[in-house]
């Protein structure tokens, strides 16, 4: 009986791992032991429970639906369920000490996206041991709707499909998600919600060894993580198509070791035909499912113009790495080139791995010259949806850079930097809106300030019931039998008048409801920065941002997310000098101020005209 054949060609190498490729395998492991990828067996028990509690939520919230759905129907009541999918690094299982719990909630048809958010958020409260649930917020508006929480201390991503096919789900607990059929009537967002449960189930049934993929793809993650090029929302490959792109080197060294791989993964990805697609399998058409498109470029124009193009495995296939340009394709290519000659030596014994897993020199030697987009807002909700916002679009500025004729190359860094500010009257929060540290608060700070909060409110509230009982014997004491209680009067007599209501009983923000502002109140305004390093052309003398700069910014304040009495964006341009020292990590070397005079600082080749800076930074 034939091997089955993994993928869309044979394999490379069949052949089987030398002693020298086993030793470096039992290093790797170890080395990625020391690095910490791995959680400790207590953590991963905690995840567990947090899971078996999602599934008794889930359920109790199908029922609820179902009854206000059909009040009266006690057979649809009586059978109500739903199920818990997990997606990602969990359900691959690559997760490490910190990871997201990426999380699907799967209903019958009558279940809706609105009864999802109505529902289910008071639900997690009412239904966790007290505390358990912090930092929840709701985002219905995102393309996939999504719920946002932490469960005792395990940040948790929930979205939520209904099966359009399916009044009651099926009570088998092998139950899962693989068949297509489960895709008819949904819309592309649903779809998407539903297959991210259904490539990550693919990518494990592609590959000959999933525990030789599990630590390979283990060690890739830390590589791109540690040198900034992991992040899907700017412009880089996420953690599936990362996955998908090591899954491919192992359908073609079937019979290899981890370590073996990981120098394959360097190797052939430096060497990939882009735009030639990475495929696990051969890419189904034809099917009537669901019209939700399928990656076609001899089809699609968009499609087309992919530079790095990854493709899922499950139906529709989609291009998982739709979103990396120029740039950031040019960044990943050149630190590919570099873990290529560090694995090559390490296979060859020169070298550890640990060298691998250095750190990126993004903001030490990286660059001389940077742009930082800067979010705010005066409140942190506010911050919250404005700079997740602000994020999603920065690699649309990027490609914009990337079409000037004096920049090489504009490479964003993976993540933005939050930071609280406390301002006295309008003067300091203009001056922290526009890039000023002056008034910033260390995470420190903030961080004893609430725990002492916490602790105060804990002493209060052990102190609160024993009170109480005092103030009602002293009451029996002194007056005898205590008067008839008037309806709610003892909760509203000390009560601090309420803010005005919108029709519907909800707290109304509209800035004519906010109290006059008091000049010398202290004001806490957050900020997040994204950084964007800019390598110029050879010669470049000058460099004119402001059409670029001002094309994004009327983007993004012109999206019904922007309020203006609370929100602010700006775009300032910084020499490496000029970074702020909360980028640099204990270890690093801040770039020094050149000692040279002011007249040929002024001259530079290469250098942005001083004119062009203050355009950037007042665009």
């Amino acid at each position: 009986m034939s091997e089955r054949v993994f993928g869309v060609t044979p394999p490379i190498s069949s052949a089987l791992p030398t002693d020298e490729e086993k030793r470096a395998n039992n290093a790797l492991f170890r080395e990625l032991r020391a690095q910490g990828t791995f959680e400790s067996p207590v953590e991963t028990q905690k995840r567990e429970t947090v899971l078996k509690s999602l599934e008794k939520i889930t359920d109790e919230f199908v029922k609820r639906a179902a009854m206000e759905k059909e009040p009266k129907n006690t057979f649809l009541i009586r059978g109500a369920h739903g199920r818990v999918f997990t997606y990602g690094s969990y359900r691959l299982g690559v997760f490490g000490p910190g990871s997201d719990m990426d999380t699907l909630v799967v209903a019958p048809k009558y279940v809706t996206v609105k009864q999802y958010f109505d529902i289910f958020p008071d639900l997690l409260v009412e239904m966790a041991p007290p505390g358990a649930i912090t930092d929840l917020h709701s985002v219905p508006d995102a393309f996939v709707p999504i719920i946002k929480f932490e469960y005792s201390g395990i940040s948790i991503d929930l979205i939520f499909c209904s099966i359009q096919t399916l009044r009651q789900l099926p009570d088998e607990k092998d139950w899962n998600l693989q068949d297509n059929n489960l895709l008819r009537g949904l819309t592309e967002n649903e779809v998407r919600s539903l297959n991210g449960t259904r490539v990550t189930d693919e990518i494990l049934n592609l590959v000959p060894e999933p525990a030789t993929f599990k630590l390979a793809i283990r060690a890739i993650k830390l590589w791109a993580q540690r040198k900034a090029v992991y992040a899907n929302v700017l412009g880089y490959p996420g953690g599936v198509a990362w996955a998908m792109m090591v899954a491919r080197v192992c359908q073609l060294y079937p019979k290899a070791t981890s370590a073996l791989i990981v120098n394959k993964f360097f190797n052939i990805m430096l060497k990939w035909p882009w735009p030639l697609p990475v495929l696990l399998k051969d890419i189904e058409y034809g099917s009537s499912v669901t019209r939700v498109a399928v990656w076609n470029p001899k089809i699609y124009p968009s499609d087309r113009n992919h530079k790095m193009p990854i493709i899922t495995p499950s139906y529709p296939s989609m291009c998982a790495t739709h979103n990396v340009g120029r740039s950031s394709m040019t960044a990943i290519q050149q630190e590919l080139e570099v873990g290529t000659k560090v694995t090559d030596e390490i296979m060859l014994g020169r070298r550890p791995w640990k060298d691998l897993f250095t750190k990126h020199s993004f903001f030490t030697t990286g660059f001389k010259f940077y742009l930082t987009v800067i979010s705010s807002s005066r409140n942190k909700e506010a911050q919250t949806k404005w700079s997740s916002f602000v994020e999603s679009r920065v690699r649309m500025l990027v490609a914009k850079l990337d079409l000037h004729p004096s920049i090489a190359l504009a490479r964003p860094f993976n993540k933005g930097f939050d930071r609280v500010h406390r301002c006295k009257g309008d003067a300091d929060i203009e001056e922290t809106q526009g890039g000023s540290l002056a008034h910033h608060v260390r995470p420190e700070v903030i961080a004893a300030e609430e725990k002492a909060k916490a602790e105060k409110d804990e002493a209060e509230a052990d102190a609160k019931p024993e009170t109480e009982d005092e103030m009602k014997m002293e009451v029996k004491n002194e007056n005898g039998p205590p008067p008839a209680k008037t309806e709610n009067a003892d909760d509203t007599a000390d009560a601090a008048p309420e803010a005005p209501k919108g029709e519907n009983g909800e707290t109304n923000a509209k800035p004519e409801d906010i109290p006059e502002h008091n000049p010398d109140a202290e004001v806490e305004i957050y900020t997040t920065n994204h950084y964007i390093g800019l390598q110029l052309v050879e010669k470049a003398r000058s460099l004119d941002l402001s059409r670029e700069v001002n094309d994004f910014k009327a983007m993004c304040i012109s999206n019904d997310i922007y309020k203006n009495e609370l929100m602010c964006l700006t775009i300032q341009h910084l020499r490496n000098y000029e970074l702020p020292n909360d980028v640099f990590e204990p270890g690093e070397v801040k770039p020094p101020r050149p000692i040279k005079k002011k007249r040929l600082a002024e001259e530079e080749p290469g250098k942005p005209a001083k004119r062009q800076q203050t355009a950037t930074a007042a665009g």
